[in-house]
């Protein structure tokens, strides 16, 4: 859910505000951009994935996250083209986030990647883009080295997940990662800390994300029994893998219109069978973060 973030124009201004970051401005395609419909589809978008079947209250959504990205480029001085790059770097991703990367066993966790282009192509956003003066195919050429990099460093997108849901996770407060942001710069092109107190900090809450939130094992229950269920779905044809790029409430509804799918949705809010579950096994498929 996105209670964080809201939109309000103010002599033709587009305002966003952030629960992390607070208010900021927007550039004409930024807005038109988020009004698309794979933008909007986000919001119904978990980003733990199912966490929120057991913890209500981690409900928020990689709508909330691509903001966030957007966010953090625009602040640390990155261009337009980079901004709109950031913004739609997760609209690709299926209902329940890196579920589906369990169901399909992508090591990787980038099941959503091999369907970036398609869902860019397939929508209003190539048009919109053209409309404001910018060209589709540089999502799909250009490197955007604020956005991404690869581990160990950082980048908006890594920044961003780890504070968002650190915070969510009550590891962090709100105060500290707007004294965290404080000390963002570029270096070399990259974004870097050089408040060596503040990176060691940031390090050290990064591997506790990983190990208290990633990790935490009613969560990997949730989320591998959930893509256990969405094989059986498939099997049964209660889902297709076209259903996956639906809302995560769309492919619940869908699940509980079946009565042996139902049944499984039931025993994982409550955690059945969760004292036999293999938790070492399970973080043993999660992708390797380290900073």
């Amino acid at each position: 859910m996105d209670e964080g973030i809201e939109t309000q124009g103010i002599n033709h201004i587009m305002i966003i505000y952030d629960t992390l970051y607070g208010e900021f401005e927007i550039a004409p395609v930024i807005e038109a951009l988020i009004a698309s419909a794979p933008v909007q589809r986000l919001k119904k978008i978990h980003q733990g994935g199912a966490i929120f079947l057991i913890a209500p209250a981690i409900n928020h959504s990689r709508y909330d996250h691509s903001i966030g990205v957007m966010y953090l480029v625009k602040h640390l001085g990155g261009n337009i083209e980079e901004q709109i790059a950031a913004l739609l770097h997760d609209v690709s991703h299926t209902a329940f986030s890196h579920v589906v990367d369990y169901l399909f066993e992508r090591e990787g966790e980038d099941y959503h990647e091999d369907l970036f282009r398609t869902v860019i192509l397939e929508s209003a956003i190539p048009d919109i883009l053209l409309s404001h003066g910018y060209h589709v195919e540089d999502l799909f050429t250009k490197a955007y080295p604020l956005l991404e990099q690869p581990y160990p460093y950082l980048c908006a997108d890594r920044v961003d997940y780890a504070l968002r849901d650190s915070y969510m996770a009550g590891l962090m407060t709100i105060d500290e990662i707007r004294q965290f942001m404080r000390e963002l710069t570029i270096r070399d092109g990259r974004i870097t800390c050089e408040n060596n107190v503040k990176l060691q900090w940031f390090r050290a809450k990064f591997r506790q994300l990983n190990e208290d939130y990633f990790r935490k094992p009613e969560y990997l229950y949730v989320n591998h029994h959930l893509a256990d269920l969405l094989h059986h779905a498939l099997y049964l044809e209660v889902i297709r893998e076209e259903d996956l790029m639906g809302s995560d409430d769309e492919l619940l509804a869908l699940l509980n219109s079946h009565r042996l799918t139902h049944g499984g949705l039931s025993a994982i809010g409550r955690l059945l069978g969760f004292d036999t579950f293999d938790v070492e096994a399970a973080a043993a498929k999660l992708k390797t973060r380290e900073l």
